[in-house]
């Protein structure tokens, strides 16, 4: 089974920090809009799929085309998020992570990882040896870094765009770690008060929902995910029944410190081997040159295409007839 957890953080709308949508005000319907496409031919909520600034297609399209060729259920799980999805989903918080440059990012955090623990106390009932779960959360990458940061980790998140803002994300950061009156570290044994201050609610979900499953956890993502990572082991939980499922472009980024900040943690990961150069469309072959990169499972959903037999090659024949879908009924945004 693929979980596929959406969140919102108001950090996304801090203009040059997100790609995750056209514009910065659109990063709040990316989400829902990611979560409609994997299961209709184009988003409800709105007109088009979700795309960067430049028009590149979001990571669903993968998720997506691993889905067609395997038929795994995915169960939607609203975190936090502006906006419902227009699909059946679990409703675990609608409540969306704060400008940590102003105030804490989540003070219900404790409520949320309850609800989602519940959840995953529930999914171990059906006997499932392994779950994956991925994230759809625009500006996601700041709050993880800057929870790394606040663990001790001396990190670098990826980002979507072949130009990482680093030094944007770091100021933001900075200016929350002074609102906060700490240094990098200051809550290395206070995870819980990391995620409150500097998280978002996908991290609380995904925590949660980790705690709450006794079985093997894939945590399909990136370097959002490292920071869950992080916090369950902060917090005490075994890393040996836990992985990281990501794509070549997240291990390959060298703005970010993926590799060693996996090594720093503790866990395990895997990566898709997917390649997109020799795909008809400019809008793919772009991942080739370090866009979008990872995101709504996608590592994940290779990974349960592979253990089924198919190949990366498979996934990305795949992906190229759903971008000719999407063009075809003038979805390409």
């Amino acid at each position: 089974m693929m979980l596929v957890v959406l969140g919102n953080t108001e950090i996304s709308t801090i203009p040059g920090i997100s790609v995750a949508g056209a514009t910065p005000e659109l990063t709040k319907l990316t989400p829902p809009a990611d979560a409609e496409y994997l299961f209709y031919e184009k988003p409800k909520i709105i007109d088009a799929i979700p795309v960067t600034p430049e028009g590149h297609p979001t990571p669903a399209i993968i998720t997506k085309a691993a889905k067609e060729l395997v038929d795994f259920p995915i169960v939607i799980v609203r975190g936090g998020t502006y906006l419902a999805p227009l699909v059946p989903h679990v409703h675990i918080s609608d409540v969306v992570g704060r400008d940590f440059r102003r105030e804490k990012a989540l003070p219900e955090v404790e409520k949320i990882i309850e609800n989602a623990k519940l959840f995953g106390e529930q999914l171990s009932k059906l006997n499932l040896r392994e779950i994956v779960i991925g994230e759809s959360t625009p500006g996601g990458t700041t709050t993880a870094q800057a929870v790394l940061w606040a663990l001790g980790y001396d990190a670098r998140t990826s980002s979507a765009a072949p130009s990482n803002p680093q030094s944007l994300k770091e100021q933001v950061i900075m200016e929350g770690f002074k609102r906060a009156g700490i240094e990098k570290g200051g809550f290395a044994d206070e995870p819980l008060k990391a995620l409150e201050e500097f998280g978002d609610p996908m991290m609380a979900t995904v925590i949660g929902l980790s705690q709450g499953f006794k079985g093997n956890v894939v945590l399909a993502g990136g370097t959002q995910m490292l920071a869950i990572a992080a916090l369950l082991k902060a917090k005490g939980e075994d890393l040996s029944r836990f992985m990281i499922a990501t794509t070549k472009w997240v291990v390959n980024d060298e703005s970010s410190t993926f590799k060693k900040t996996a090594k720093d943690i503790g866990i395990i990961y895997y990566y898709a081997e997917l390649d997109f150069s020799k795909s008809r469309f400019k809008g793919l072959q772009d991942y080739e040159r370090g866009y979008v990169k990872e995101g709504v499972g996608a590592g994940g959903a290779v990974w349960l295409a592979v253990k089924k037999g198919f190949t990366a090659e498979d996934v990305a024949k795949k992906v190229d007839e759903l971008y000719e879908r999407l063009m075809e009924i003038g979805g390409k945004g």
